[in-house]
């Protein structure tokens, strides 16, 4: 068995846990994704993350685990870092419109190599501070981020009046519930079973208030 093997055995193991039904190209289009991030982190550290099985866990996995919350035509995924969660949900739903916004020159770098390198159509990268994009999506994702008063303080205007917004987050976050900025409301709450991690995850839903 090559490692790719395994990596790719690993993945298709956590999909079905996840049951997810995802495009037939779209298993070696993420293990792709995972060497591309492999291959430039030795060198530029754009994530703590070095285990290539546990990339498949804690970015792959961790990722795929929104897409049954996903919805609409246009996503903008805040933070995104290497591009998580926003390129696995773009090789796992395609057909989006996708920003990928990072304030760090050397991660969108690579987004951009990996846009290319991965035919990604549909999806951008841009440097810039959450609050300088502009523009109104009908999802907004961030993960690990910030805490909810202040990524919706930053990026509140890019949520389309419709649109729906998925924080990610590691354990419940009761704490920051009260900080939610007025205007926005929280939708629901839900505990991520991601395959092979122990840590807690947890899915945040809000909102905009209509009068």
């Amino acid at each position: 068995m090559t490692a790719r093997a395994d990596l790719q055995a690993a993945l298709e193991r956590g999909i079905a846990a996840l049951g997810l039904d995802l495009p037939g190209d779209a298993v070696d289009r993420l293990l792709d994704y995972q060497a591309l991030l492999e291959r430039w982190n030795a060198t530029y550290n754009l994530t703590a993350v070095r285990d290539p099985a546990e990339m498949i866990t804690r970015h792959l996995l961790d990722s795929l685990a929104i897409l049954p919350h996903v919805q609409g035509a246009t996503l903008a995924d805040l933070g995104t870092g290497p591009g998580l969660p926003g390129i696995p949900l773009a090789i796992a739903a395609p057909g989006r419109q996708i920003l990928l916004v990072d304030s760090n020159g050397k991660k969108v770098r690579f987004l951009r190599e990996a846009i290319r390198a991965l035919k990604l159509d549909g999806v951008r990268a841009v440097q810039s501070r959450v609050e300088d994009v502009q523009g109104q999506f009908d999802c907004v994702t961030a993960r690990a981020f910030a805490s909810l008063a202040d990524m919706l303080g930053w990026g509140g205007h890019l949520l389309a009046p419709d649109g729906i917004w998925l924080a990610m987050k590691g354990k419940q976050p009761d704490d920051e519930l009260p900080g939610v900025p007025a205007g926005f409301a929280v939708r629901g709450m839900h505990t991520l079973a991601v395959p092979g991690l122990s840590a807690e995850r947890h899915l945040v839903v809000l909102g905009r208030v209509h009068d």
